[in-house]
């Protein structure tokens, strides 16, 4: 690793258009460094102490936490419900922080209607305001997807009242916000929507910076696999490099690569990367290695949580366990969907911090603090 990153760690309970370039712009892990036949570590060791704090712990159903950091203070919303994943009681909630480590009771930010339930669509933070991407699902069928909507603050207290996020030519968006949107150096925004009918998964992109309208949709070829639930980060190439889940059960990551800051993409390939059929999260450290934390266990399950390492963006040649099944705490209370494990992790760096929201069990929201 380079010298002065990552010396200490604490988990912390809380192209298509683009053409593709050599082989060595393919995303791939070299070989041997993760070993799923390793079901207690994959066959990586841990590079510094680690540290549990509760962000919530749950009675029911939690997941899809997502952090951000605005005017000196932490903020961090996930989906709850009562006892299942995806049922018509599923809200938003948020709890905030003063230094990420001990948090507030949290407050509901957008509750479930009658036709609606509601699942966090990612935060977008730029200049004097915070925007909270909301995803409103169909709650008589979550297959048919929803719609996307926004709620802003300046003060971190009040909040707009809900409103569309809008295409470029004014329309709603028809469809759900994947949790991490992407703010390149010139102000754009990258991100992907799971389009109706249905999920259909294509990149998007706006030049708006609350990210609330003047989204376009990317040139997004076939290919393999079936996409869904994608990252993404850039490369120091200049690339960006788009991974995402493959509901086709290969247990691998997919990838997509843009060369004209997400207007076209390359389609969709396999990496050798294993995957547990989950969201990931991705994206550039302040020394400008690219990084991923996921669940590589080549299976279903998430009972291992993983950074992954790469100096040139495509060859991942470190990786370091952050949780195994050891830590992982018993099961309290039985839900549908409540996958036991590390789930759904998604990164945010403040400073030269990284951090990671994830939910355990589906019952408790997490953080992992990766320190320099």
């Amino acid at each position: 690793m380079k010298k002065g990153w990552v010396a200490g760690l604490l988990l912390v309970l809380l192209l298509g258009g683009c053409r593709m370039g050599p082989s060595e712009k393919v995303p791939r892990i070299r070989e041997g460094l993760i070993q799923t036949e390793d079901t207690l570590c994959l066959g990586l060791s841990r590079r510094a102490d680690t540290r549990w704090i509760t962000v919530f712990q749950s009675d029911g159903y939690v997941n899809n936490a997502i952090l951000t950091h605005f005017k000196g203070r932490y903020y961090c919303m996930w989906q709850q419900s009562e006892k299942d994943e995806d049922t018509p009681d599923t809200g938003v909630y948020y709890s905030v922080s003063d230094d990420g480590l001990s948090w507030c009771t949290p407050d509901l930010l957008v509750g479930p209607s009658e036709t609606f339930f509601a699942s966090p669509g990612g935060w977008i933070q730029q200049g004097d305001s915070l925007t909270a991407l909301i995803n409103c699902i169909y709650a008589d069928d979550r297959s048919k997807g929803g719609c996307a909507f926004y709620t802003t603050t300046t003060d971190g207290l009040a909040w707009s009242s809900l409103q569309p996020v809008r295409m470029a030519d004014g329309t709603p968006v028809q469809g759900i916000f994947e949790q991490d949107p992407l703010i390149l150096p010139g102000g754009r925004i990258v991100g992907a929507v799971h389009f109706q009918p249905g999920t259909t998964l294509c990149p998007v992109y706006t030049d708006d910076p609350p990210g609330i309208r003047g989204w376009k949709k990317a040139v997004f070829p076939e290919g393999e696999g079936r996409p869904l639930e994608p990252s993404q980060y850039s490369a120091p190439d200049g690339n960006l490099v788009l991974f995402m889940r493959d509901q086709q059960s290969s247990f691998r990551k997919l990838f997509s690569l843009s060369a004209d800051q997400g207007e076209s993409w390359s389609a969709p390939q396999l990496t050798n990367i294993p995957d547990s059929r989950s969201k990931q999260s991705a994206g550039t450290l302040p020394d400008g290695r690219a990084f991923w934390v996921g669940n590589p266990t080549g299976n279903k399950s998430r009972r291992a949580l993983v950074l992954a390492l790469s100096e040139d963006g495509y060859l991942f040649d470190e990786a370091f366990l952050l949780a195994g099944p050891e830590e992982l705490p018993a099961r309290r209370k039985e839900g549908r969907y409540k996958t036991l494990g590390y789930n759904y992790p998604k990164a945010t760096l403040v400073g030269n911090t990284l951090w990671v929201a994830l939910s355990i069990n589906k019952e408790d929201v997490a953080l992992v603090q990766l320190k320099p």
